[in-house]
């Protein structure tokens, strides 16, 4: 590829570049071109956000910045398939995607497919993404999907996060509904293998998950799994999904998955570095760069404890079992030609954004892959995976300029992926270094703010969302034996207009809860201002104690204050001044009413207890 035609192709480069304006010229590098073939040394041509020309034999046109490169390897930037870009790695300190964002970006990844949001987040996100209000790497952005009772769904958030379907039927009609979101994927939770170590939750049938894959694939939209039993990455492989995500760690991968995968083009992203029995002498140098101080400090503790996943003296254990397996059933899929790509599950805990998708690379090579196979992984293959490879993953005219240039050879020591020199989105390096300075505080990463309305909701709309238009949403304790709540829109004796009626069945276990949400903004992403306000009035119907509480966007290590109210069977107007909703830890900034994400009713009860509350006419007042 980078042979071919260099002369002519170095004719037509310096001729566009006389006509299109200035060119970036990286000279003398050893060029990775994304297939799994060694580097050659050459020169890239970046005009606007692609490249102009690849070869050995190209000649900077006049004009060009020049980047002398020698002895540097330059790559496609680095795909995962695999984030959670709302969450945390470490437990107890909320997630912050934007630092997020900055950290995928820092390490040369610069493209992330994300698990963790839902359908709401979509448009914010991506509009803050377009206008450059945050900076990250490209997004693609999937709708979730499981079973009742299957993995996904533990999290304690209802169906607007992850669609609950059981037949074919269901499954068509959840489709067309996160259709209308135009995702870039859908994420399956097919299998509820919990890998021997507790019950296992239930998991998907084959024509559920083929009717998902038919209807997502006529939009054009990939489908990639939760896998990680042979069994039912066989149901996934018949079904057509594009992506199996996490592994098979029960059993040997036999010769029947491998002849499946090959039929219906599947890719294998075992997620090797969330399942990584690791203990660190030390924290890396790149991910303590990565670290916020509240996280290092976390992490440091558990290194100087000793906190560590099991001993290779006791390998009779399901942990263990499985990663070994994985490690074998990884380069055997590969030797059988399965294409294997990168995927990490960051933002679970201990697998940190940015870092991981280098270790991922790293611990593919482990697994019998070459150190090209490995890159060729993170870059080309992944990029097929997702059908984006007409514009990324491999170095070739016409890509995408995102760019990752290494001070070292790793396709020869793979470890040299940790080494990032300079990166490129679109053919703009990234100010890596004031990336990293995000990370010197605990602070949340500020976002413009919207203008806070007096009026919430007063649930006069059918269409179950607030006056604002957000959708309402409602959140439980965690776990599979977590509490439920309902709520419908309800007509108020009197014909006085409509209330929100809900229904709260307590689980069975310690201080179990229910929330009801108004969101100020859609998905609770962008911060509303309502310093103008003195606090929230609305009126009540119940059976006894509740709270109120206000979601902040720059609370992330320490709980959000709540009011309590009551409520009996006649309404009443409650108010409860943003004073009330204080935060008494001497972490918390003092209140200013500035950054408000939602608006949350909560019901809690003794374990099994049902109970109700009617609300109506919410809003700020001055």
């Amino acid at each position: 590829m980078l042979l071919r035609c260099a002369c002519a192709l170095a004719i037509f480069c310096s001729a566009v570049a006389a006509q299109n304006g200035p060119v970036i010229a990286i000279t003398n590098a050893r060029v990775f071109d994304g297939t799994p073939r060694p580097p050659v040394t050459a020169t890239v041509l970046i005009q606007g956000a692609r490249i102009a020309g690849v070869g050995p034999a190209l000649t900077p046109p006049p004009g060009a910045t020049v980047i002398d490169s020698a002895g540097k390897t330059l790559m496609p930037g680095i795909i995962d398939l695999h984030t959670h870009l709302p969450y945390s790695a470490v437990a107890g300190i909320s997630g912050d995607w934007p630092k997020s964002l900055k950290a995928y970006l820092a390490c040369g990844v610069t493209t992330a497919v994300d698990f963790g949001v839902y359908p709401e987040m979509f448009e914010p996100m991506r509009r803050l993404w377009d206008g450059g209000v945050v900076a990250g790497p490209r997004l693609h952005l999937a709708a979730r999907m499981s079973t009742p009772g299957g993995h996904g769904l533990e999290g304690g958030r209802g169906d607007f996060h992850t669609a609950e379907v059981l037949t074919p039927r269901e499954a068509r009609t959840a489709v067309r509904r996160w259709l209308d979101y135009k995702p870039d994927a859908i994420k399956v939770f097919t299998d509820g293998w919990r890998y021997g170590s507790s019950p296992d939750m239930t998991s998907m049938q084959e024509p559920t998950l083929k009717v998902i894959a038919d209807e997502a694939h006529a939009r054009g939209v990939e489908v990639l799994t939760h896998t990680v039993t042979l069994s039912k990455a066989k149901i996934a492989a018949r079904a057509g999904v594009d992506v199996i995500a996490h592994g098979i760690g029960d059993e040997t991968a036999d010769l029947e998955i491998l002849s499946l995968m090959k039929q219906h083009h599947t890719t294998y992203a075992p997620t090797m570095a969330v399942y990584e029995p690791r203990q660190f002498p030390a924290i890396p140098a790149l991910l303590a760069a990565l670290l916020e101080p509240a996280s290092r400090a976390i992490l440091q503790r558990r290194i100087d404890a000793g906190n560590a996943p099991p001993s290779e003296t006791n390998m009779d254990t399901p942990r263990l079992r499985r990663w070994q397996r994985l490690n074998f059933n990884t380069g055997a899929l590969r030797s059988g030609g399965i294409n294997v790509a990168t995927g990490t599950d960051a933002g679970v805990t201990g697998t940190w954004h940015g870092w991981a998708t280098l270790r991922e690379v790293q611990l593919l090579a482990a697994a019998g892959l070459t150190p090209v196979e490995a890159l060729a992984a993170a870059t080309g293959n992944a990029a097929r995976a997702i059908h984006v490879d007409a514009d990324r993953g491999f170095i070739a005219p016409g890509k995408f300029a995102d760019l990752l240039l290494i001070d070292g050879r790793p396709d020869e020591n793979i470890a040299d992926i940790e080494r990032t020199a300079r990166v490129w989105l679109g053919g703009r390096e990234i100010d890596r270094a004031g990336f990293l300075k995000a990370f010197a505080n605990d602070d949340a990463t500020p976002l413009p703010t919207r203008p806070a309305s007096a009026l919430i909701d007063d649930f006069e709309s059918a269409n179950g969302r607030t006056n604002l238009g957000t959708l309402r949403v409602n959140t439980t304790d965690s776990g599979h034996d977590h509490s439920k709540v309902t709520f419908t829109r309800m007509a108020r004796a009197g014909g006085s207009g409509h209330a929100l009626a809900a229904i709260a069945s307590m689980g069975d276990k310690p201080r179990p809860r229910a929330s009801i949400v108004l969101p100020l903004s859609p998905g609770s992403l962008e911060p509303v201002d309502a310093t103008g306000f003195a606090g929230v009035e609305f009126e009540a119907r119940g059976d006894g104690d509740y709270r109120l509480g206000v979601t902040r966007a720059s609370v992330r290590n320490y709980a959000d204050p709540e009011a309590p109210f009551k409520a009996g069977p006649e309404w009443i107007t409650v108010r409860i001044p943003f004073v009330s909703l204080q935060s008494t830890s001497p972490r918390a900034p003092s209140w200013t009413g500035r950054d408000l994400q939602e608006i949350t009713f909560t019901i809690s009860r003794p374990p099994t207890e049902q109970t109700w509350l009617e609300l109506d006419n919410v809003r700020f007042y001055r």
